[in-house]
């Protein structure tokens, strides 16, 4: 009986050893050691993000979209930040005052370097704006940053902005990734790079270096971009010892990912998928109302949709709240204007054109349109934005318009836009700094044609007035005026079609902790732990 029992004791504790070491739920041994942080939650490993789109571009100063600026809020900090309540906080520059209406004076962070061991100083400050803002870098970010005149090395620690009028958002600018600040030895390598015949950008898309809490590894283009722990990060290391952004279009993929183990974050979670985790026992879904708008956009430097009735019509013929709950299955807010719900001058009482059909007839016949025309809609390979353009053609039949509707890329899908080879499209616009000068000045100013989110090549004189005395204007009261202004004009002129303010969805593995999105869209990823 004593050896009978010493070896069902030898059985039992195999058999634990070897539960234990499947408990992980089917994931990938990343051969990172774990350890233990302070709360018992274990650290290390790999993080794996199973993601829809692909960065665009590694530099923080090229395109502005938000796959891209989720890698760029990884590798670089900004001088500033936006906490969850939405106030600036500290980041690379400790302190700030206002020395006059148009000199603000920043108090560096010492003893920080950049990944390629370069100190962080206030010329790395210089730099980062200086390049921003040389229109032969082109960047798609100076809109953020077109109002500064200079920026002036003081000492090592101290910089100064001068600005060409007084500008009272512009520490929200700042957060923005398009603030982020870069090693001025990459600057260097960047622009001897362009000398060469080289793309603005190049160098740094190969490797990018910031002070961010995690460095770059490695970027295979429309497969995976891997970074890793920056150990010696100034304001303590993150969790985990490396994070992978794996790209997986289709959805349905992305949710196997999850389920296996393969994957411990899915982005997006389709709406039809939220019930799917919720009844399973290997996830959660984690949501978060957007000051984001997603909208349909009309090139209107191109007939009809030069036409403003041409462009009422087709809006009033798109109901909003059909495609939040038909679509997203009730996840967002119908959009009525341009700005979404927490983001300052949104105003909850504005009312849109409305949805309606017969309105819209009479709009197409006064345009010369009765008898319709022939259309095409872009879209990226977001499932939504499919289902909402093929909604919208089934819709346009009404009118007598076909529509026909082309998937695109995403990469190539920016691309197109940016040449302004479109009819009519679909976009987001994620608002980061949550002012209103970011959700319209960079969607609607005629400055913005192109290479900035002005994708609808719209321009209206009174309009670009009205953004840059919003942009001059100190009082937030007269801001806010300024911007009601704004709102009634933009949903007149209809440059766009506004659709919803969208509630982000991810699925996360039972095994992640600390993890959230920002209303923004960004991933918060420091304090992420692998348990």
């Amino acid at each position: 009986m004593r050896k009978k029992s010493h070896l069902l004791l030898i059985l039992t504790l195999v058999l634990s050893m070897f539960l234990a070491a499947c408990a992980g739920g089917g994931q990938e041994d990343t051969g990172a050691e774990t350890g233990n942080g302070d709360d018992g939650t274990a650290t290390g490993g790999d993080l794996v993000l199973a993601v829809l789109s692909d960065a665009s571009t590694l530099d923080p100063q090229g395109s502005n979209d938000v796959p891209s600026n989720n890698i760029h809020n990884n590798l670089f900090d900004t001088l500033v930040e936006l906490n969850e309540d939405n106030e600036i906080v500290p980041s690379l520059a400790t302190e700030w005052d206002t020395i006059d209406e148009t000199t603000w004076e920043f108090k560096l962070r010492e003893g920080v370097k950049f990944h390629d061991g370069t100190d962080f100083t206030a010329e790395a400050v210089k730099k980062t704006f200086d390049r921003v803002r040389d229109p032969e870098v082109a960047s798609g970010k100076a809109y953020l940053y077109e109002m500064i005149e200079s920026v002036e090395v003081i000492d090592d620690y101290t910089v100064q902005f001068k600005t060409a009028y007084p500008f009272s958002p512009l520490l929200s600018h700042l957060s923005h990734s398009g603030g982020a600040i870069i090693s001025p030895k990459l600057i260097d390598e960047d622009y001897a790079a362009m000398e060469n015949g080289e793309e603005p950008g190049s160098a740094i898309n190969q490797h990018p270096v910031g002070t961010g809490f995690f460095k770059f590894e490695s970027w295979d283009p429309g497969v995976a971009v891997k970074l890793v722990n920056n150990e010696d990060y100034w304001d303590g290391a993150p969790k985990v010892d490396s994070v992978t952004f794996k790209v997986i279009p289709e959805s349905a993929t992305r949710l196997a990912e999850l389920e296996t183990g393969n994957a411990h974050i899915i982005d997006p979670l389709q709406p039809n998928e939220v019930a799917q985790i919720e009844s399973g026992d290997y996830g959660t879904v984690n949501t978060q109302l957007s000051r984001a708008l997603s909208f349909v956009g009309f090139n209107t430097e191109k007939e009809p949709f030069n036409d403003v009735r041409v462009r009422q019509a087709i809006s009033m013929m798109i109901d909003n709240e059909e495609i939040v709950n038909g679509i997203y299955d009730g996840h967002g807010l119908p959009a009525h204007g341009p700005l979404a719900p927490g983001t300052f001058a949104y105003d909850e009482n504005i009312e849109g054109l409305g949805y309606n059909p017969e309105e819209a007839k009479k709009l197409l016949e006064e345009a010369g349109y009765g008898d319709g025309f022939e259309t095409t809609i872009i879209t990226n390979d977001n499932p939504q934005r499919i289902d909402i353009a093929v909604l919208l053609q089934q819709k346009l039949k009404e009118l007598n318009i076909d529509v026909k509707v082309e998937q695109m890329e995403f990469g190539s899908y920016l691309e197109t836009l940016t040449a302004g080879d479109q009819d009519m499209y679909q976009l987001g616009w994620s608002n980061a700094t949550g002012d209103a000068d970011n959700g319209l000045y960079s969607l609607f100013h005629s400055s913005q044609k192109g290479t900035g989110a002005n994708k609808a090549f719209y321009g209206n004189d009174e309009v670009d007035k009205l953004l840059d005395a919003g942009r001059a204007e100190i009082d937030e009261a007269k801001r806010k005026e300024i911007y009601d202004q704004l709102q009634q004009i933009l949903i007149e002129e209809a440059p766009i079609s506004y659709i919803h303010h969208q509630e982000y969805l991810t699925g996360v593995a039972n095994n992640v902790k600390g993890f959230s999105v920002d209303p923004s869209g960004y991933y918060q990823l420091k304090d992420v732990t692998l348990n």
